[in-house]
């Protein structure tokens, strides 16, 4: 009995260890493996920081918002100093409010109806755009500060950029003045801001900010008075001068403003106004959200190959959207390399040491992107020369394009790697217009081996046959070059002689020089040859000399002909 039940406790032991042992078993799942990308494998290398900070996206969404530089364009141009606007606010507690801003700034800050109707309508009508705008100041404005201070000009400029450009750094008017304190193209070259294809400096708002604090320097040098540097910089120093004169030489700006441009009457109110509604905006129910990122919170490195936007983004995990407005300075999204030029990336601080610690690996993959970008062939007669050598040539293939809605001439040539000019030329485009549906012939040269009846034809039909002789002469056989003997030897093996004697040798070699000579004689004509240009090849010989020799009655030849170039071929 106890044999038995011993035995039924190993039977259950047994059952209970085999059922685990599936079940472990069952429970253990192969994953497949993964191929990774170039990119990720460059990625999983990466020395990565603990801290990695990123811009909220909806505090990217108002850094790169244009609606307020449009608002602020309009209410310069719109509001009027003279009509009078209601809002609760008293204008005695508005002239205290005046006086005490003004024994802080070196600008004459005045009451005036006209400033206080300019400052009733922005709080009436702009109280969401000025919290936006404060937010984006957090940004800035240290910045502004630092180099305002650097050139002994009055802090409350800073507000300048906020009239000029509602801080945007890309922002443009619609006659063409660029960045945060809208330099014309003429003022912009004058301070030394580069503009060029991918690069405008009067987008950068460091350079571009040095360049605002010279020239209001400058200003203020010729007229003494920082209102009239305001105006001046508004309508340009010698509008403000003429208006100087036509109000008999006075120089107070609210004295001189009606012979100011129309637009320039409103610019200083419109700077003192936004000038009170940062000072008292709280007073006034108007809380900016704290900022995510200050300039001084972001640094810049070198970059030392040409790269896009969309590679730093792929790389260092970073919105593209970031990327844009912390560098404005590129206008195609693409930071150049130019060896004498040095160009920055401006990044967070946590960005830049994952890119410095990973240099080497970030250049990798930028050069290994680059290698997969398509290169046009280009071959001039001199390459056509080059490529016979070695049994190629040039052929031109012909392809089609259909012309869908929204196409245009660049687009198409961007896509086939062509020219403008050359879309026109094989389509007969006299202008620029295309319809949809139209086909457009797209020609592309490329490289292909000699067809082989070309390569046949330049061979003599028939080989003159030597005399063999029994004893090879040491003379012949010491004259040959190591090039025809090595030519030789190889025809005598593919024909398996017997023996291979000098005899052999010197038979094979004069046979060599028998094909040279005749292909010496002979030409086979190429595609764009004509009569005059094959005779140029052949010193001595005129074009009725190949029309006698070859008995032609015109000019016209075909590609592949045979002519002879010698009167001594028959």
């Amino acid at each position: 009995m106890n044999k038995k039940r011993t035995l039924s406790l190993l039977l259950a032991a047994f059952s209970i260890g085999a059922f685990a042992q599936e079940t472990a078993e069952a429970d253990i799942q192969i994953k497949p493996v993964i191929k990774m990308s170039f990119l990720d494998s460059v990625k999983s290398g990466f020395v990565r920081h603990e801290e990695m900070r990123c811009i909220d996206s909806l505090w990217m969404k108002e850094l790169a918002n244009n609606d307020l530089f449009e608002d602020m364009q309009e209410d310069i141009e719109r509001l009027n100093p003279d009509d009078d606007v209601t809002f609760d606010l008293s204008t005695e507690l508005l002239q205290q409010r005046l006086k005490e801003m003004d024994a802080k700034s070196p600008f004459n800050i005045e009451y005036s109806k006209g400033l206080e109707n300019i400052i009733k309508s922005y709080l009436k009508n702009r109280p969401k755009g000025f919290e936006r705008l404060m937010a984006i100041s957090q940004y800035y404005f240290p910045m502004f500060e630092e180099h305002l201070a650097k050139y002994d000009v009055p802090i409350e400029i800073k507000y300048l950029a906020v009239i000029e450009s509602a801080l945007n750094p890309r922002a443009k008017s619609r006659v063409g003045a660029t960045g945060l304190w809208q330099f014309m193209y003429p003022t912009g070259k004058q301070y030394n801001l580069e503009v060029n294809s991918y690069v405008d400096e009067r987008c950068d708002p460091l350079k571009a900010t040095e360049a605002a604090c010279q020239y209001l320097s400058s200003l203020y040098n010729i007229f003494g008075d920082w209102d009239l540097v305001l105006a001046s910089y508004n309508a340009g120093p010698g509008n403000v001068t003429k208006a100087i004169r036509r109000s008999n030489g006075h120089k107070n700006y609210w004295n001189i403003r009606k012979n100011l441009p129309r637009e320039t009457q409103g610019y200083v109110p419109a700077f003192l106004a936004t000038m009170y509604i940062y000072e008292y905006g709280k007073e006034h129910g108007i809380k900016p959200r704290q900022a995510s990122m200050t300039y001084f919170e972001t640094d810049t490195v070198m970059v030392k190959r040409k790269m896009s936007f969309k590679q730093v983004a792929d790389l260092l995990d970073v919105p593209v959207e970031e990327l844009q407005f912390l560098n404005p300075i590129y206008k195609l999204d693409v930071i150049p390399y130019v060896a004498e030029e040095p160009h920055y990336l401006r990044l967070p601080k946590d960005k830049v040491g994952l890119f410095t610690s990973n240099e080497t690996a970030i250049y990798a993959y930028v050069d290994y992107e680059d290698l997969k970008r398509e290169r046009p062939y280009f071959v001039d007669e001199g390459d056509k020369e080059a490529l016979a050598t070695i049994g190629k040539t040039t052929k031109v293939k012909t392809k089609y394009h259909t012309v869908k809605r929204g196409d245009v001439l660049g687009k198409i040539a961007d896509k086939y790697n062509v020219s403008i000019t050359d879309l026109r030329k094989w389509n007969k485009i006299k202008g620029n217009t295309i319809y949809a549906g139209q086909k457009l012939k797209i020609n592309e040269t490329i490289i292909v081996n000699i067809p082989q009846e070309t390569a046949v034809a330049a061979k003599p039909k028939k080989a003159a046959k030597p005399e063999v002789k029994k004893e090879a002469e040491p003379e012949v056989a010491e004259a040959n070059t190591d090039e025809e003997t090595a030519v030789a030897v190889a025809d005598a093996d593919t024909e398996e002689a017997e023996e291979v004697k000098p005899v052999v040798v010197a038979k094979e070699t004069k046979r060599s020089k028998s094909v040279n000579y005749e292909e010496e004689r002979l030409y086979i004509v190429q595609k764009g040859d004509s009569l005059f240009s094959i005779a140029r090849k052949h010193p001595g010989v005129t074009v009725e000399n190949l029309k006698d020799w070859n008995k032609l009655k015109g000019e016209n030849i075909q590609p592949g002909m045979k002519l002879k170039v010698n009167s001594a071929v028959n």
